[in-house]
């Protein structure tokens, strides 16, 4: 297991909350990479017909999405029992889609190499060090990835130029915060991460939230994985 076991407890608390609540999402008209910016699917290119990952997949309307509008072959995984219970209870007959309970960087040790693959949010829950060697390792010669992510929280602090996580609280209307780690990283490390690891970034959008009342921000990244000429190295176990 290479995720972080508190956020994997937070998110499976987070989950079960909006069991409790009842509440499954709509399935979107387009990709909302955050506060209703950010290209939509278009970011990702043509997706027809191909293998799509969706990390982090929550309950499951944005692979849905793809696969509707599309004509995806998306598989969305997530590690929170709860959030996956979700995604099946609304969607688990849903064509052309499957979701996974399953650590992202464990299911990708395992499985075909994707054609393309994208996350709204979930990325930056994921310490890059295992998550980065997985991808390497799980997609195809100039498969696209992109995933947005927070650059300044509600709080105005931004980002940072260090690879190390910070507690921030998500936040549910009439609940307790849940603290979660995240990893928010300034573009430019982003970038350095990326690179370092197969993949070249080919744009960072910065997407701010709407009014001057909330300073948050979050980043799209897009990037692609580079064709290499020889196979990359075995992942051990660590997935380093």
């Amino acid at each position: 297991m290479t995720a972080s076991p508190a956020n994997q407890q937070a998110w499976t608390l987070y989950g079960q909350r909006q069991l409790d609540h009842g509440y499954t999402p709509p399935v979107p008209d387009r990709i909302d990479w955050g506060f209703g910016g950010g290209h939509g699917a278009e970011a990702l290119g043509p997706v027809h017909g191909k293998r799509v990952l969706d990390i982090g997949s929550g309950p499951g309307h944005h692979a849905v999405h793809l696969a509707r509008a599309h004509g995806a072959l998306v598989d969305g995984v997530d590690l929170s029992p709860t959030q996956h219970r979700r995604a099946m209870q609304a969607h688990s007959d849903e064509p052309g889609v499957r979701f996974f309970h399953s650590d992202v960087a464990e299911h990708l040790r395992k499985s075909q190499p994707y054609d393309a693959a994208y996350s709204v949010r979930s990325v930056a829950c994921i310490d890059p060090s295992d998550l980065l060697p997985a991808l390497r390792h799980g997609l195809t010669a100039n498969a696209p990835l992109v995933f947005s992510a927070l650059h300044t929280d509600s709080d105005g602090v931004g980002p940072s130029d260090s690879v190390s996580a910070r507690e921030l609280p998500v936040r549910l209307r009439d609940d307790e915060p849940i603290p979660v780690r995240m990893w928010v990283l300034a573009p430019g490390l982003w970038e350095e991460l990326l690179s370092g690891h197969g993949f070249t970034v080919e744009a960072v959008d910065l997407l701010p939230a709407p009014g001057d009342d909330n300073p948050a921000v979050l980043q799209l990244v897009r990037a692609r994985r580079v064709r290499t000429g020889h196979p990359p190295p075995v992942l051990n176990s660590t997935g380093k």
